[in-house]
């Protein structure tokens, strides 16, 4: 789907632009449960071109759903890097097409290191995704990394192994554990504060900037 707002964070000098829309189907996805207010009238690009370009900001970041699924996003980063100077990231992505022409950077979220489980959960193959994290590091992308910890499926093994493959590339790249937080009709737990910090701990002792 197409580009729907623009939001401004004064405090960060920064635009986000949004899409809907995933090309996974996460099984633990929040925005199932969300009540998300139907777009009456979907802008054109050059009303969204317009409205970042109004804003006095450094940068800008793409979400979603998952910006790249938007057909949009290579003109909207070339038009944001090369005409109105700014810095281009993907503020969340799942990593599995990251685009490296026009673009600074990307926070990228693995859901899973087996491939079986990544497929299971997500319905898409885990191959392009990690390869896809290869090429932005290699492009020289500016990157962040995250996964959700989730007791019984997406476990400490499994966060580690992730964990240890961003370190294979560097162990100062930032990454992010969040804790599961559970969606009716499946069967995990909500991780307890003590799993947290063992995990935490775990993906500590591999990385060197880990919240």
């Amino acid at each position: 789907m197409p580009f729907y707002k623009v939001t401004y964070s004064e405090q960060y000098r920064r635009a986000t632009v949004h899409n809907r829309g995933c090309n996974f189907r996460c099984l633990g996805c929040a925005y199932k449960i969300r009540d998300i207010a139907p777009v009456d009238n979907w802008p054109e690009l050059g009303e969204v071109k317009a409205a970042v370009a109004a804003l006095d900001v450094d940068r800008v970041h793409f979400m979603g759903g998952e910006p790249t699924t938007c057909e949009d996003l290579p003109e909207m980063l070339r038009y944001c890097k090369h005409e109105l100077g700014l810095r281009t990231f993907l503020g969340h992505t799942n990593g599995s097409r990251v685009p490296t022409l026009d673009l600074d950077g990307a926070n990228i979220s693995f859901k899973a290191f087996s491939p079986e489980k990544h497929l299971h959960y997500t319905g898409y193959p885990a191959d392009p995704v990690y390869d896809s994290f290869r090429r932005a590091f290699e492009a020289g992308l500016e990157l962040k990394a995250s996964t959700v910890y989730i007791p019984g499926f997406i476990d400490r093994d499994e966060v580690a192994a992730i964990a240890r493959f961003v370190a294979s590339f560097s162990p100062d790249i930032p990454f992010h554990v969040m804790g599961y937080i559970p969606i009716p009709g499946t069967p995990w737990p909500r991780p307890t504060e003590e799993q947290m910090q063992e995990t935490v701990a775990l993906v500590r002792g591999i990385l060197s900037d880990v919240g």
